[in-house]
């Protein structure tokens, strides 16, 4: 049976930085993870494997996009990271209108695997099914591939659900759930979607990056 995405290369590819970063203390795209900000490290990583440039949820006043265009939330007050997902859907039905799926990655996980977007991609069977990957037993729903079909349901789910939660949102659509393996490091295992929200993360990261750069 043929796969129904064909080439997972050509999926728009959207950044989330519209939090808060308020745990770090600082915008945490900037903070530095070795000699680079964990943008930077995010984009050259996602850019390995995709052909579409890649956009940034931001706000509009952002400081620098470093060469990304801008997608901001279409709802104000910073409503979560599913307020992000609706700016890249809407952002894709705008700019790629044949495309079925818009893929998101959040710009604190440093170590997602680099064939992220492959795998979830060979686990889509339909135009409305999400995928998202696992590890650990523990869904990691930020990271997805999201159908365009869901714009009207999750913007409608944005304005009416306090909570928001992107699990909740999950529950009411058929997903894909892609299993990814820790990495073996000299340290231990390292979980591949470990993401930096403290001052006290980015000293671990700093570790984590150490192991494996023993191992290139």
């Amino acid at each position: 049976m043929p796969r129904y995405i064909a080439d997972a290369a050509d999926i728009p590819v959207v950044l989330l930085a519209g939090g808060r970063s308020s745990r770090m203390g600082m915008n945490k795209a900037f903070a530095m993870l070795g000699n680079q900000p964990l943008l930077t490290r995010i984009m050259a990583r996602i850019g390995q494997t995709q052909r579409k440039p890649l956009s940034l949820n931001a706000d509009a006043d952002w400081p620098d996009a470093m060469g990304l265009r801008l997608v901001p939330d279409t709802h104000p007050g910073k409503l979560g990271p599913l307020a992000g997902v609706l700016a890249a859907l809407q952002d894709t039905a705008r700019h790629y209108p044949d495309v079925s799926h818009v893929a998101t990655v959040p710009i604190d996980s440093p170590f997602f695997p680099v064939d992220l977007v492959v795998r979830l991609a060979e686990a889509i069977q339909g135009s409305n099914e999400a995928a998202i990957p696992v590890s650990l037993d523990q869904d990691h729903p930020v990271f997805g591939l999201w159908p365009i079909s869901v714009i009207d349901d999750l913007e409608t789910w944005i304005v009416s659900d306090p909570r928001r939660r992107v699990r909740d949102f999950l529950a009411r659509h058929t997903v894909r759930r892609v299993e990814f393996p820790t990495i073996q490091t000299s340290i231990g295992p390292l979980d591949p979607f470990f993401n930096v929200n403290t001052p006290d993360d980015l000293v671990e990261a700093e570790k984590w990056l150490a192991a494996l750069e023993e191992m290139l």
